[in-house]
């Protein structure tokens, strides 16, 4: 009895033991600290690695995180500075940089940063209009930021950043948007379609006027060119008729041909003879009824030659019987007695 007493207190004793150094013995993993407090007072902070404590007088609390935390907070309704609640959705990045300060100056350090940081943005979206309040994030992000920064330095934390991560207006609201960006977007369209038709019409107008600037230019230098054609073919002829010296009776005989080109005038209803047509076509008469001299050359003459003198002979009879029918006409009409320039008088109109 008395060995088996003594081998149940042992055990008791071994396993005491073994209990003892186990709570002795603690493991910090890399990046986390534990604190530890002895007798009830804040003693020391274990680091990472292996630490040793004083069993049943040392208490050591749950591991602490130092990493960089993100947290994201449910949507909070905020009231914006022209009366429009928008929910804002936030989401935090911050870091425990005093394990100490985070475990005794806040009881619960992650509800605390929760609550300053819906108070805050209260504070901050309260000032801002909903346009402005869409349109500013990286506004709203700063100040919450700083200000979170700096309450929450005491707590051993560090606030790195503060995003937003949704704000949602009213529904109403939204339909009120979507109709504003789609009446932007027809004003847009609208005015860039106004501006294309400019354009066209500007360029239109240019082209037009170039065209016609081209075309006088080429209607001036064509009638140009034109006109030079007819002084140097006028000149041509001029000098062609001086250097061939013609007769009386050539021109005579131009004269009479000219005459059927004046009565084809399609708006005369009368037309006026000169006087001297009569004497034109006597001596055109003249000319072909005369016997020339006869030279070497025109005693040589073939059959095609007597040919075309028997056609000046009846060209001459048809010159004689055109100027004995005008002198008829003549003497017919009374009225139309010749002028004092040689053409004959109009007669007279009601």
């Amino acid at each position: 009895m008395e060995v088996s007493g003594l081998l149940v207190a042992g055990v008791i004793v071994a396993l005491i033991a073994v209990f003892t150094v186990v709570r002795a013995v603690r493991i910090v993993p890399q990046a986390r600290a534990r604190n530890v407090e002895r007798l009830g007072r804040y003693r020391r902070t274990l680091r990472p690695g292996l630490n040793l404590v004083i069993p049943y007088i040392d208490r050591v609390y749950p591991v602490i995180d130092l990493r960089e935390q993100v947290v994201s907070f449910r949507p909070q309704p905020v009231i914006t500075e022209d009366n429009l609640v928008v929910e804002i959705d936030t989401v935090l990045y911050f870091q425990v940089t005093d394990p100490r300060a985070a475990a005794y100056e806040i009881a619960d350090f992650l509800q605390g940063v929760e609550q300053l940081t819906v108070t805050t943005l209260r504070n901050v979206v309260g000032s801002m209009d909903l346009e402005k309040t869409l349109t500013s994030r990286d506004t709203i992000n700063n100040q919450l930021r700083g200000v979170l920064d700096e309450a929450t330095g005491k707590w051993g934390l560090r606030v790195n950043r503060v995003e937003i991560k949704a704000i949602d207006p009213p529904q109403s609201i939204k339909d009120a948007m979507e109709k504003q960006m789609r009446a932007e977007r027809d004003k847009r369209a609208a005015i860039l379609g106004a501006e294309g038709q400019r354009q066209s019409q500007i360029l239109t107008a240019e082209g037009d006027k170039q065209s016609a600037v081209l075309r006088a230019e080429g209607n001036r230098t064509a009638e140009i060119l034109k006109a030079e054609g007819q002084s140097r073919a006028i000149d041509e002829v001029f000098q062609a008729v001086h250097r061939n010296d013609p007769d009386p009776k050539l021109l005579a005989y131009q004269y009479m041909q000219m005459l059927p080109q004046l009565a084809q005038g399609g708006g005369s209803t009368f037309w006026v003879i000169p006087s001297e047509v009569t004497s034109a076509l006597q001596g055109v008469s003249r000319a072909f009824s005369e016997v020339l001299p006869q030279s070497p050359a025109t005693r040589e003459t073939s059959s095609e030659d007597r040919a075309a003198a028997q056609a000046a002979d009846d060209a001459a009879q048809a010159a004689e019987a055109a100027a004995a029918a005008l002198a008829d006409a003549a003497e017919a009409d009374p009225d139309a007695r010749p002028l004092a320039d040689g053409s004959r008088r109009e007669p007279d109109r009601e």
